[in-house]
């Protein structure tokens, strides 16, 4: 219950809600930083009347009890739209806290000296009444904040997709919210092959995402934003992504979007001129992957088309690829032989490199690559068996789904 007495010094104060909006929002608050550049519509118009119903509001619910129940709709209009405006919600939050202190001012200077009990008992009401202005102006700027992130997400990986896929037309890259002249890096992100499925099933595999969304939003020494396209789970691409005005590979771009994902990361990277030239890019980018995956090269770097070139021309398909890629099918059951010859064409044919990576003796994998030899005729000591072999691996690893059937076969 509030008394009699805080009823009659509300109503006195209530006559100073004008004067003290115009002081508030023309003095006081222009020592918050940022005040002074917002535009003066907002200073004299949308803050003054925030500030005159927040005054009113409180000051009638104390007079005329019960509280208007939907006085907060203002405050969380004028939240959304600071939110929409780019205003910092530090700076929202100051010019209330300042206005709370303003109206204890006004209160403190109408009360008569023996009106103390009444002062403790407005500003008791004040201090709670503050709490819950503060919950919603917050609460209604952050989800207005969130929803447009979602809404500028959402047009970024259309932008992407349609950059990435081809279907960007001239007059789309004219009017796109990003510059997309000049080169523009290419990425392909995929996870290692035996990546375990993120923890937590589908809610897993979008916050693995959306830190490599937020890891793409700060390339170190990138212009902008990157564009993210992402892939659908399970598949062999965790995303593509295009990042604008960036003529060289950021150093440390692999290790930095691995902590972002959250688990190690192929990175592959190919420039493309100007948007025409992205989907060749991408799809460049995309099959590097693949094959970085299918030799066993590690996930701790940025792989170019200049660091696979042997493996990228080998493993292009033609009339043959079926049958290059069937060469390994008798030793398709056999997972260790082919783990095998994958370490050991990876690390140049050094039987005992290979025997450290796989964790054997050397004379074991001397007795793998027999057994591979015998079953499927390729001979790796000479120049021509190594080179059918590596084809075959690559072929069948970048079209492992086709090659599946028949291993089961």
């Amino acid at each position: 219950m509030v008394s009699e007495a805080a009823r009659t010094l509300a109503v006195r104060c209530e006559g100073r809600a004008n004067s003290l909006a115009r002081k508030l929002s023309r003095e006081v608050f222009e020592s918050v930083p940022g005040y002074a550049e917002l535009p003066p519509e907002i200073k004299d118009l949308e803050i003054a009347a925030t500030v005159r119903h927040g005054v009113r509001l409180f000051l009638r619910g104390v007079a005329h009890p019960p509280a208007d129940p939907d006085g907060y709709a203002l405050f969380r209009e004028r939240a959304a739209r600071r939110a929409e405006e780019g205003v910092p919600l530090h700076l929202l939050l100051r010019t209330y806290a300042l206005g709370v202190h303003g109206l204890w001012q006004v209160i403190r200077e109408e009360a008569r000296p023996d009106e103390s009990g009444a002062v403790a008992e407005l500003v008791d009401l004040l201090l709670r009444a503050q709490t819950d202005v503060v919950g919603v102006v917050t609460e209604r700027y952050l989800a207005e904040r969130e929803a447009l992130a979602a809404e500028r997400a959402a047009d970024g990986t259309r932008l992407a997709h349609r950059l990435l896929d081809g279907g960007l037309g001239p007059e789309d890259v004219r009017h796109a919210d990003v510059d997309l002249t000049g080169p523009l890096l290419v990425l392909a992100l995929g996870a290692e092959p035996a990546a375990p499925t993120p923890p937590g099933g589908p809610v897993g595999h979008h916050r693995r995402l959306r830190g490599l969304r937020s890891a793409l939003a700060r390339i170190p020494g990138a212009a902008t934003t990157a564009l993210l396209a992402e892939e659908p789970e399970g598949g062999d691409l965790a995303g593509r992504a295009v990042v604008p005005g960036c003529a060289g590979v950021p150093t440390g771009l692999a290790a930095h979007l691995s902590e972002g994902y959250g688990a190690p990361l192929y990175v592959a990277a190919a420039h493309a001129p100007d948007p025409a030239g992205v989907p060749e890019a991408a799809r460049t980018a995309a099959e590097i992957v693949r094959i970085a995956r299918a030799s066993g090269l590690p996930a701790d770097r940025v792989h170019r088309l200049d660091g696979v070139l042997l493996e990228f021309h080998l493993s292009r398909p033609g009339p043959g690829s079926d049958s290059i890629a069937g060469l390994l099918d008798p030793v398709g059951h056999r997972p260790e032989l082919l783990a095998t010859l994958r370490s050991h064409l990876e690390l140049r044919l050094d039987r005992r490199a290979t025997a450290a990576a796989l964790g054997v003796h050397p004379n074991t994998v001397d007795k793998r690559l027999a057994r591979l030899t015998a079953l499927t005729g390729l001979d790796l000591s000479s120049p021509r068996g190594t080179a059918l072999a590596l084809a075959a691996q690559l072929l069948r690893e970048t079209r492992r789904p086709a090659h599946g059937a028949r291993d089961g076969a």
